[in-house]
């Protein structure tokens, strides 16, 4: 099976902006209070510890939305076309970006546990919603 890179690589980069929308309404619409609440508290840090964070973010949500893309078009022949196998794929590889680390920071880390549990959820349906994309775009 040849797989089409340049449906893969666009479906990637749409997959990547719908992510980063919904990356934004997680940290600055539902989490912004918990943050300056944690910080003031002294449980977080007011700042980044790596400059780059920032930037680096995006780039790492484009790159996770193109594996997503990439495994979605090579499984599409196994699990048939469409937004089924495309939601499953995104909840399965969102449940391994997001549940594992955020179910351990909520029973370890010290700030409230709703911050850990809308990160899982700005991976978890960031993958379903990047995949969904990446799925409309992808042809072979």
């Amino acid at each position: 099976m040849t797989l089409n890179w340049k449906r893969i690589w666009l479906g990637a980069l749409a997959g990547g902006v719908v992510w980063g929308l919904w990356s934004v309404v997680t940290n600055f619409v539902v989490l912004v209070r918990q943050y300056q609440a944690a910080q003031g508290a002294g449980t977080m840090l007011a700042q980044p510890r790596y400059f780059f964070f920032p930037p680096a973010w995006p780039l790492t949500l484009f790159v996770l939305s193109f594996i997503l893309a990439w495994i979605y078009a090579g499984v599409r022949a196994t699990f048939g076309k469409g937004p089924k196998t495309a939601v499953f794929v995104g909840f399965v590889l969102g449940f391994a970006f997001g549940f594992p680390l955020n179910f351990s920071l909520a029973a370890w880390a010290p700030f409230p546990r709703i911050i850990p549990l809308w990160w899982m959820l700005e991976m978890w349906v960031g993958a379903v919603l990047a995949t969904l994309v990446a799925g409309w775009i992808y042809r072979d």
